[in-house]
């Protein structure tokens, strides 16, 4: 498969402090990749920095991709759902790299963000706040935002954090059907077993790359030691590119 991202010795630094340390590698086309570690360890710096919301420091991260072919789902926490909009607004904003700010968005377009509703279990929630929502409903909602952008590459941030099984099962049946569509799907998560069962490729990041490759090599027991000592013995008045260990 060819190369959607390659990253070229990495460094993504805040306040001189690196965040993303010295990263090298490639994100395959039609891959799913988890990205996990430490609190701290740069997973959530790492999307931002694909998006180019983060400049690298040092290296250089590369793409095929234009920026609409790329769709990113943040944090849950990142998002004020206080603002007054719709459920159906909110998916049809999937919409703006492609159309842009001052396209109408006329009928086909809103049957297309009914259906991305349906295709999230969503029917009947179109008029519906996103204040009324329960934090698994919002992440239904958000899904289907990112299914409006009909991206080749989708950034994923803790999409399963603060919901339930079943929203759980299905949004991974989601992610498992853009993996058989060839798109390539890389996401930020925290729980082991999981990734193990559903993602075939893992980056392990303690702000250094640790194991990136196929997940139960990633994440055997001596990876995740070194990832804990790692994150435990990260010196943060350290120079930029001064590594934590040898």
């Amino acid at each position: 498969m060819t190369a959607v991202l390659s990253f070229d010795n990495v460094t993504v630094s805040y306040d001189r402090h690196a965040a993303v340390h010295h990263l090298s590698g490639v994100v395959r086309s039609g891959s799913l990749t988890a990205v996990v570690g430490p609190n701290g360890a740069g997973k959530t710096t790492l999307l931002k920095s694909i998006l180019g919301l983060v400049k690298p420091s040092e290296g250089t991260i590369a793409t095929s991709l234009a920026r609409a072919d790329i769709a990113y789902l943040p944090q849950q926490a990142d998002i004020d759902r206080r603002f007054p909009l719709s459920v159906l607004d909110t998916v049809q904003l999937g919409l703006w790299p492609a159309v842009g700010a001052f396209r109408r968005i006329d009928g086909s377009l809103r049957d297309r963000a009914r259906s991305a509703l349906g295709a999230v279990g969503l029917v009947g929630f179109e008029r519906r706040r996103l204040a009324t929502l329960s934090s698994g409903q919002f992440q239904r909602v958000l899904f289907a935002r990112v299914l409006m952008q009909d991206a080749r590459l989708i950034l994923l941030d803790e999409p399963f954090t603060a919901i339930d099984a079943r929203t759980t099962a299905d949004l991974l049946a989601i992610i498992g059907r853009w993996h058989d569509e060839q798109r390539t799907i890389v996401s930020v998560l925290h729980d082991h077993e999981q990734v193990r069962r559903h993602f075939p490729e893992t980056l392990l990041l303690a702000r250094e790359p640790v194991a990136w490759g196929p997940t139960d090599a990633a994440l055997d027991a001596s990876n995740l030691q070194r990832a804990r000592t790692m994150a435990e013995a990260w010196d943060e008045d350290a120079p930029v590119c001064e590594r934590s260990l040898a």
